[in-house]
């Protein structure tokens, strides 16, 4: 079975935010974000030299990769994504583009996408990463400079620590740090069923398409989702919890815009869901979703041929809350009755 068709049939997926900003909670210095915690960075907004002291005191006792995935197999989903790197720069693995990673720069100095892609293939799970191929604020010439629209920050671009956007060049930072860190997710990690990449603006379409060869090179079998942007996709990721009523793909839609790609040329579709108001650690944020509302949007979902990649976000320590194991345990079980 080739991962167009497994994908196809899976359904159910776990997705798990989780990096420097899950030590903050959402919190800095006596203000709470109003929107997601992972974007905590920018909302603030955050200098690097004082975002990145915050590898200095990351050390994660309780993580424990296993258990991660453990639970997501039996909450009956069928693969795993995480995020290797988010729109603040730093990988969770390591990397010798950048010591701004989890390996070198942190007392942890453990590989969490190793030791994550271990255990789904322990607990025969696929293995997907998340990678964010354009906004990288760690990087002065991290893209999304040329977009103004609302954001869940300040800006798309960090134009707090690089405020002259005339200067920057993404062309820089696609050269530098994204080619040669998606090359090593792809060559160092075993099989990924998918790379699920995020927010499209600056990125050309020549860039978009060269990430993509650079994916079927290495790995021909990789999905890749619609927000790599310019039409260089295997699979749609729909808005953020989006649950459409009905879903009437539009076989002409080839915007590059966030929820633009309405078509799949292989009828793959897929929408990630928080089960709170945020993808990363807020600690403030209770509104959590039920067992039974789980069970209804997988259901609304899977029924219009969508997969349903419901997010968790651990803490600073390595916990995945309570409130989302126990709605995820509550659902499989009522799920079977």
């Amino acid at each position: 079975m080739d991962n167009r068709e497994w994908f196809k049939n899976a359904g159910y997926g776990m997705m798990a935010h989780w990096g420097l900003y899950s030590l903050l909670g959402g919190e800095w210095k006596g203000r709470r974000v109003l929107d997601y915690a992972e974007w905590i960075q920018s909302n603030m907004p955050i200098p690097n030299e004082e975002y990145s002291k915050l590898a200095d005191i990351f050390n994660p006792i309780f993580f424990n990769a296993d258990e991660w995935i453990k639970l997501a197999k039996e909450s009956g989903m069928k693969y795993f994504v995480f995020t290797s790197k988010h729109h603040d720069g730093f990988a969770m693995f390591k990397t010798k583009v950048d010591l701004f990673n989890v390996v070198d720069a942190t007392p942890f100095g453990r590989d969490v996408v190793a030791e994550l892609g271990e255990a789904c293939y322990k607990y025969g799970l696929k293995f997907g990463l998340y990678y964010s191929q354009e906004l990288d604020w760690h990087h002065p010439h991290g893209g999304g400079y040329d977009n103004f629209a609302g954001c869940s920050g300040t800006s798309w671009d960090n134009n707090w620590d690089f405020p002259d956007r005339c200067k920057k060049d993404f062309s820089i930072c696609f050269e530098e740090k994204i080619k040669p860190q998606v090359k090593e997710i792809l060559t160092g990690y075993g099989d990924l069923c998918l790379i699920w990449f995020d927010v499209p603006h600056t990125i050309t379409k020549e860039q978009s398409h060269e990430l993509n060869a650079l994916v079927k090179k290495y790995q021909p079998d990789c999905l890749i989702n619609s927000r790599i942007g310019n039409g260089a996709y295997d699979y749609v990721s729909l808005g953020d919890n989006e649950y459409p009523s009905e879903f009437i793909p539009d076989n002409n839609s080839d915007a590059n815009s966030l929820n633009g790609f309405k078509y799949s040329p292989y009828g793959l579709y897929e929408t990630a869901g928080t089960m709170n108001s945020s993808w990363g650690y807020k600690y403030y944020d209770q509104n959590w979703i039920t067992a039974e509302e789980i069970i209804s949007r997988r259901k609304k979902l899977n029924d219009l041929g969508i997969n349903y990649l419901l997010n968790v976000g651990p803490d600073g320590l390595g916990r995945i809350p309570s409130f989302c194991t126990e709605a995820l345990k509550g659902a499989a079980v009522k799920s079977k009755k």
